[in-house]
């Protein structure tokens, strides 16, 4: 789960939000970029490819603060939030995540985010929430509106969240924090991390094992040299993030899924529960359960480029003699495969993995296959 970069490049700095990490970013050498309205770090001094390479061997750590954080509260909140959403939060555990989508009407993908049952016993009725910098603006009052009386949505703006991925990520955050070692994935537990107060969460974005640490603001910049003190992590910016990302054929908000693709298009129907299918009750239910009842018309798939050339966003994808059946909507280079990989959307009939089809890169029509992802192996099994 990522957030759109579109329309933020004309942007005067001095118009940006900042994380807590900011300065930070900058002592680090941080090459500074508009992104989602923040200013953000795209790469550090050892460029996108080590950074990229890094993260697949060792640690990296991401500043994801832009990204929103919030917290709903009252009696029968999971039921309350599965008016909007259609994943299953029902059937949440303490200290279990889902992921989910907020849907619209038509059935499209407001956004994607992460919904949190904490962990503690008193916990019963609150959810913990990460959405998207570029669509928390959007994200917040449509939650709002539709919850009921009693259940309210708290923004925590003072938080900030950071990300430490990677093979040794386990092994470096367990040093500071005994029960990181012990947490699964897709599992969140209140903890200290060398004495700071945290909610630590192992998920990711990348393909690797990783943990989200979400921290007081004032407490982050501590946290962060801590972390990046240890000789297993690197600082990591928005683009390692993407292509590590892409490689996972993981969906990023703006690009891959918008509020014009349905979960079923994307290939997201496998977070819909059997119970969600049955009753339904969420924005977009007939277009969406059709959709898994008949097929979609189009469907989200990865692409392999012949060659070295990588296929960009807004390439059009044709068959092979010439007809156009759909567009990338994410490409670029795979450091870990050592080629071009790429994801977008075909007519439903070119979906079958092996498919050849055309990606047209300055005019110029391109063989290729449509691949299965993800585009690598998975590095741990969770």
């Amino acid at each position: 789960m990522s957030e759109t970069t579109e329309s933020d490049r004309g942007e005067a700095t001095e118009t940006l939000e900042r994380t807590p990490l900011h300065a930070l970013h900058l002592e680090l050498g941080g090459k500074m970029v508009p992104f989602a309205g923040y200013d953000m770090p795209v790469q550090y001094r050892a460029g996108i490819l080590k950074e990229h390479q890094h993260c697949r061997a060792a640690a990296v750590l991401f500043d994801v603060s832009h990204m929103g954080q919030a917290e709903l509260r009252g009696r029968g909140v999971r039921a309350a939030i599965e008016a909007l959403v259609p994943g299953d939060l029902q059937a949440l555990r303490p200290g279990r995540m889902r992921y989910t989508m907020l849907t619209n009407q038509g059935g499209g993908i407001i956004d994607d985010l992460m919904a949190t049952r904490p962990a503690d016993d008193a916990a019963e009725d609150r959810l913990f929430l990460v959405v998207n910098a570029a669509r928390k603006a959007v994200d917040f009052p449509t939650i709002e509106a539709g919850l009921p009386e009693g259940v309210t949505l708290d923004r925590l703006d003072d938080r900030a969240l950071l990300a430490l991925q990677g093979p040794k990520a386990a092994e470096v955050l367990a040093r500071h924090c005994p029960a990181a070692a012990d947490l699964k994935f897709m599992g969140s537990t209140p903890a200290t991390v060398a004495g700071i107060d945290a909610i630590v969460f192992r998920a990711g974005y990348t393909g690797e094992d990783g943990f989200e640490i979400s921290v007081p603001g004032d407490r982050a910049d501590a946290l962060a040299r801590l972390l990046l003190a240890e000789d297993e992590v690197e600082p990591a910016g928005l683009g390692a993030r993407d292509s590590l990302r892409l490689e996972a054929g993981l969906c990023l908000y703006g690009h891959d899924i918008d509020e014009r693709t349905t979960p079923v298009e994307a290939g997201l129907a496998w977070t819909i529960s059997k119970r969600r299918r049955a009753e339904g009750g969420f924005p977009g239910a007939d277009v969406i359960l059709e959709q898994i009842e008949n097929g979609p018309p189009k469907k989200l798939v990865g692409l392999r480029p012949e060659g070295r050339a990588p296929a960009r966003e807004g390439a059009e994808i044709t068959t092979e003699d010439g007809t156009r059946i759909g567009e990338v909507t994410s490409g670029g280079f795979g450091p870990t495969i050592g080629a071009p990989v790429a994801m977008g959307y075909v007519e439903a009939r070119f979906a079958e993995p092996g498919t050849p089809v055309s990606l047209v890169v300055r005019g110029k029509p391109l063989p290729a296959r449509v691949a299965a992802m993800p585009f690598i192996k998975k590095g741990w099994q969770g």
